[in-house]
């Protein structure tokens, strides 16, 4: 779990520094618009260059560091993103047999999160990686969670939080025997 949770908490941090980073950009670019030209003399198309230049002159140097910020956020999501797809389980689906043992553990229901932590308990349909596959989730039964289709819509292949991770455990605890494994979530060792 505390491997899930780090990889979690890291895309979040991610996705914030890039949302600080644009919102930066953004308002460095503002200010460099709305910034003072020095008064220039004279009429006519060379002029309104000057101006031009001018503006983009203040802008560009205004969006230098946000955007050098922004570039070195992209490199770390583009190696994190090629990491996923090198930890990818070469096997996809689930085996008959993991299916089969997975819905018997479920009892046939679905084991994703209804709302307020509870259990969703319509009939399931679907064997979900609960890592999700696309970002490195290996196809084995510790990561197999019995989902209907509207949760295992709903949850695409977002990665869970520590928290959904804590409740799918302890929702466990109620359906499963005391000698079996509650824990959720595999992750592939990198190559």
């Amino acid at each position: 779990m505390p491997e899930l949770g780090r990889i979690y908490w890291t895309r979040q941090g991610l996705r914030l520094g890039y949302t600080a980073v644009l919102l930066w950009l953004a308002f460095s670019v503002l200010t460099g618009l709305m910034a003072k030209a020095a008064p220039v003399g004279g009429v006519g198309v060379a002029v309104a260059a000057d101006v031009f230049q001018g503006i983009l002159g203040r802008v560009g140097s205004a969006a230098v560091l946000p955007g050098a910020a922004a570039a070195v956020l992209a490199i770390v999501a583009a190696v994190t993103t090629s990491q996923d797809v090198r930890r990818r389980d070469p096997v996809r689906r689930f085996t008959r047999q993991q299916r089969r043992e997975g819905m018997a553990r479920a009892g046939s229901l679905c084991e994703l999160e209804a709302g307020f932590g509870r259990r969703c308990g319509r009939p399931a349909e679907h064997g979900d990686h609960f890592y999700p596959w696309s970002k490195g989730g290996s196809t084995s039964l510790q990561n197999f969670v019995a989902a209907c289709a509207r949760c295992n819509r709903a949850k695409r292949a977002r990665i869970p939080s520590p928290g959904q991770q804590r409740r799918m455990e302890r929702r466990r605890r109620d359906y499963l025997p005391a000698s079996a494994s509650v824990s959720v979530g595999e992750r592939q060792p990198l190559p």
